[in-house]
């Protein structure tokens, strides 16, 4: 059987660090949609939310472009704090 899911029920591991970095830049989660459209990603402030609260999986595409927008590692977006 398949676990697509944290051992806390989230769809992704890298929501709490995107909230995070965020935090730490004082940007509004509509900001963050708008500098990740910059960088090539449609994405809308309704995602980000979903993104950060663990509703919703996140793609490798966009993993790059989180990325980019914070200018840290992967290791740093993927980091696991269960």
């Amino acid at each position: 059987m398949f676990i697509n899911k944290t051992s806390n029920g989230l769809n992704n591991v890298c929501g709490k660090n995107i909230a995070k970095y965020r935090t730490e830049l004082k940007i509004s989660q509509r900001k963050l949609a708008d500098k990740m459209q910059l960088v090539g990603i449609d994405i809308d402030k309704n995602a980000i939310q979903r993104i950060e609260c663990g509703k919703r999986f996140v793609t490798d595409i966009e993993i790059i472009a989180f990325k980019k927008v914070f200018n840290v590692d992967f290791e740093d977006l993927l980091k696991n704090n269960e």
